[in-house]
C-alpha cells in the first residue's frame, strides 16, 4: 500500500456528510455551489439525474489522491446500479459509463488502447503540428474579422474562432472530411449535455455511432495518412488489438475530447482577459508567458467543471468520507481549482502570476494518473497559439454583452458559454 493510499485507510473522524446535493442538469456556473460544498468538506453526496445516487470528489488534494487510487476504478462492470438493471438506455450520463474506450477501460486494457493512440499525441508530434496550428488560426482570424464587418462590429467568438480551430485540427488527424465536420461537433454536445431528453439521448448516441461507422467504412475502402486509417490497420491486422466497438468508441472519444474541451478553454480564457485588462496587459507585454494564461484558466475556469465516471471498487474512505463500493463518481475539476486548502485564500482571484504549487501540480483540470489527458500537449499549443495570436491582432477586443448575460453551457460536465459575442475594434 502507498503512502498516499495509506492516509484514505487510516482510522480516522468520519466527516459528517449531510443532505446529497442535487446535480443541476440545466448546467449554469460552478463555482458558487463549488464553494458552498467545498466549505462542508472535501466529498460529497450528490443527486444525478434520474435520482441516482453519487458522489463528488471536491478538494483539491481529494481529487489528487482519488485520480490514482488503486482502489478505484473507470470499467463500468463496477458500477453497481448499472449492473443491477436501474440505468436506463437514454439515462443522459449512459454514454460516459458504457462508450468502449480508454476512458472506460483499467490496467492492460487501457495500456493497449492508449498506446495505439498516443504515438500521435508525443511532444515531437505535436511540436510538428506548430506550422499548421498557426496557420488555421491565422485563416479564422480572417474569418472572425470578416463576421465582425457583417456583424456591425460583433462577431461570436466562440462559433467563428474557438471551435473551429481545435475541431480543425483534430479532424485533420482523424482523416475527417469538412462536410461532416459541424454535425459531428452537434452530436458531441448532445451526448455530453445532462439535461437532453431521454429519446433525443438514445438517437445522439445511435447518431453518433452511425456517423463514425460510415466514416470508417469510408476510410476503410479508401484508407489515408490519418490515425483513422491508422487505427483500422490496427483493427484488422490483429482483431485481438482493436475491437470494433473499440475502434468506434476510440473515435468518438477522440472527436468529442479533441475539440470539446480547447473550444471551452479558449472561450474561458478569452472571456477572463476580457475581465481582467490588467492580466491581459502581462501577457502582451512579455512579463507572462501566454502559457502562464493558459494554466490559470485551467485552474480558475476549468473547461470540464465535473467529470464522469470512476467507481471505487471496495468502500473507499477519502478525507473523512466513505464512498461506498460501485458508487458513480465524479472528478470535480472546477472545484479542486479554487480549494483554498490548495490555493490559498485568493483562489477566487484571476492571476496569472500566481506561483506553481511545491509539488508542480498547479491545477488538475486535465486529469492525474493514468488517465490523464493524453491530447493535454495538443490543447495547450492550440489554446496559447489561439490566444496570443488573437489579442495580438485585436488587443482591443472585448465582450459585446455583459458577462452575466452571457449563456451558459447546458449541463454540468461541460464549463463554459454557449455563445461568445465580442467586438474586435473600439466602438
Amino acid at each position: 500500500m502507498t503512502g498516499q493510499s495509506k492516509r484514505s485507510h487510516q482510522v480516522e473522524d468520519i466527516a459528517p456528510v449531510g443532505p446529497p446535493h442535487r446535480m443541476d442538469p440545466s448546467g449554469g456556473c460552478p463555482h458558487a455551489d463549488n464553494a458552498r460544498l467545498l466549505a462542508r468538506g472535501a466529498v460529497a453526496p450528490v443527486v444525478l439525474p434520474g435520482e441516482i445516487e453519487g458522489m463528488a470528489v471536491l478538494g483539491h488534494a481529494a481529487l489528487k489522491e482519488f485520480l490514482g487510487h488503486p482502489d478505484v476504478a473507470k470499467d463500468a462492470r463496477h458500477f453497481t446500479a448499472l449492473s443491477e438493471g436501474r440505468i436506463p438506455e437514454g439515462w443522459p450520463l449512459r454514454t460516459f459509463a458504457t462508450v468502449r474506450s480508454m476512458t472506460t477501460a483499467d490496467g492492460e486494457d487501457h495500456r493497449r488502447l492508449r498506446s495505439l493512440v498516443s504515438r500521435s499525441f508525443t511532444a515531437r508530434r505535436v511540436a510538428e503540428l506548430q506550422p499548421r496550428v498557426e496557420e488555421l488560426t491565422d485563416s479564422l482570424l480572417d474569418d472572425l474579422a470578416g463576421a465582425a464587418r457583417a456583424g456591425g462590429g460583433v462577431a461570436d467568438l466562440r462559433r467563428h474562432f474557438a471551435l473551429p480551430l481545435p475541431m480543425g485540427v483534430i479532424s485533420e488527424l482523424l482523416g475527417v472530411d469538412l462536410a461532416h465536420r459541424d454535425r459531428l461537433h452537434e452530436l458531441s454536445v448532445e451526448v455530453v449535455t445532462t439535461d437532453i431528453g431521454s429519446q433525443r439521448a438514445i438517437a445522439a448516441n445511435h447518431e453518433f455511432a452511425a456517423v463514425i461507422g460510415e466514416f470508417v467504412a469510408a476510410k476503410a475502402r479508401h484508407p489515408g495518412d490519418d490515425l483513422t486509417s491508422a487505427l483500422i490497420a490496427a483493427r484488422d491486422d490483429d482483431g485481438d488489438q482493436l475491437s470494433g466497438p473499440e475502434l468506434i468508441g476510440t473515435l468518438l472519444l477522440m472527436i468529442v475530447a479533441g475539440h470539446d474541451t480547447t473550444l471551452n478553454l479558449i472561450t474561458n480564457a478569452v472571456r477572463a482577459l476580457c475581465g481582467h485588462r490588467d492580466q491581459l496587459e502581462l501577457a502582451l507585454s512579455e512579463r507572462v508567458t501566454w502559457g502562464d494564461v493558459v494554466e490559470e484558466t485551467l485552474r480558475w475556469d476549468a473547461p470540464v467543471s465535473y467529470f464522469p465516471f470512476r467507481y471505487p471498487v471496495r468502500d473507499l474512505t477519502l478525507h473523512g468520507t466513505v464512498i461506498p463500493k460501485g458508487t458513480p463518481v465524479l472528478a470535480g475539476y472546477s472545484a479542486a481549482g479554487r480549494d483554498p486548502a490548495a490555493h490559498g485564500p485568493d483562489a477566487d482571484r484571476f492571476d496569472v502570476t500566481r506561483p506553481g504549487r511545491p509539488d508542480a501540480v498547479r491545477h488538475l483540470s486535465l486529469g492525474h494518473g493514468a488517465h490523464y489527458c493524453l491530447g493535454a500537449p495538443l490543447a495547450r499549443l492550440e489554446a496559447e497559439t489561439a490566444l496570443q495570436r488573437l489579442f495580438r491582432r485585436f488587443p482591443d477586443l472585448e465582450l459585446a454583452v455583459p458577462e452575466d448575460a452571457l449563456p451558459r453551457h447546458a449541463g454540468f460536465v461541460a464549463n463554459s458559454v454557449g455563445s461568445l459575442p465580442v467586438r474586435l475594434w473600439p466602438s
